[in-house]
């Protein structure tokens, strides 16, 4: 049987959700199939945490784990890290220098899509649409007048390496925008300001699948607050509806988007995009390579509407993962 690293935390402040996402994973893989191991890489240390809590490090010079007396050394690594290092190409790098197969995207892929200035740049000649945005780098001089002058109010002032919606602020009055402004740096040293889309906002998962790409069904989000923050997240103030109260044909101008730019950016294993529908025309948020996977969360309710199970979602992935080319 292999043996299959479960790896989740990380060091952003995504971390916790990670870990819910790791557990539901680790408690969704078929345990007669495979021998699964919860990994936490944490600040503090990397351990192998057994069913009772009981820690045992990691020797990071081979990814292995000495559990009591025994050394043991992982086939593949499932990858459940939100923010950095699992979503950012650390991890992915580290994983092909020790040829280890690993679930999610390549380490150039997660580096891109992590950094939504660099990802949105890479697909503009593409013709995707985008909002009007506008950067800064801690340091730099913030003209107000002219952020306002590109943008317009209201607009959104979110970290550009970050996810879970920590850091972002939608700022309607320019005197908002200062305060908008360190509360991102809180987060990151880079900043994206980006014009307001008025539209339907929805959640778009494209996956591999038994060897095929394939687009899961849509997902409108319908806020309680004024925008998909954290609360509307992770603590129900949102109505998720899978499948999107949206026509035949704007399903089908997101599905052909969403696929593309899986395709354009040579992506891998799990993947959910955000647009909003303006008129009918999709504009892209941003790309998240390793989703929530919590119970709560869009991926798995996209894959449950299409007929697949967490299980299959999980070990298709570490399948997948197992036949790919690491070199």
């Amino acid at each position: 049987m292999k043996n299959v690293a479960i790896i989740m935390g990380g060091y952003s402040s995504e971390y916790k959700i990670s870990l819910k996402s790791g557990e539901v994973v680790y408690n969704h893989i078929d345990k007669s199939k495979y021998n699964t191991y919860k990994i936490h890489i944490l600040n503090e240390g990397w351990f192998y945490v057994d069913d009772e809590n009981n820690r045992f490090a990691i020797d990071k010079n081979d990814f292995s784990a000495n559990i009591n007396g025994e050394k043991v050394v992982f086939d593949v690594v499932f990858n459940a890290i939100h923010g950095t290092p699992g979503e950012d190409g650390l991890i992915q790098a580290y994983l092909k220098l020790l040829n280890i197969p690993q679930t999610s995207c390549n380490y150039y892929q997660s580096a891109l899509t992590f950094n939504k200035r660099d990802m949105l740049s890479v697909l503009k000649p593409y013709g995707i649409k985008t909002a009007i945005s506008y950067y800064l780098n801690q340091g730099d001089t913030i003209l107000e007048d002219q952020i306002i002058q590109r943008v317009g109010l209201p607009c959104f002032v979110k970290p550009n390496k970050s996810g879970s919606s920590f850091g972002i602020s939608m700022v309607k009055e320019s005197e908002q925008l200062l305060p908008a402004i360190e509360k991102a740096y809180a987060e990151d040293d880079e900043i994206i300001i980006e014009s307001y889309l008025k539209g339907t906002e929805v959640s778009v998962g494209v996956i591999k699948y038994q060897d095929e790409t394939i687009v899961l069904p849509i997902t409108e989000i319908v806020s309680e607050n004024e925008f998909f923050d954290y609360e509307a997240k992770y603590e129900g103030k949102s109505n998720e509806i899978t499948p999107a109260r949206i026509s035949e044909e704007e399903k089908a101008k997101i599905e052909n988007v969403a696929k593309r730019i899986y395709t354009i950016l040579k992506m891998d294993g799990f993947s959910r995009s955000e647009f909003i529908l303006v008129g009918n025309e999709p504009f892209l948020l941003e790309m998240n390579t390793v989703p929530g996977l919590t119970a709560e969360s869009i991926l798995p309710q996209q894959a449950k509407e299409a007929g697949i199970s967490l299980n299959e979602l999980f070990e298709n992935a570490i399948e997948l993962a197992l036949k790919r080319e690491h070199f």
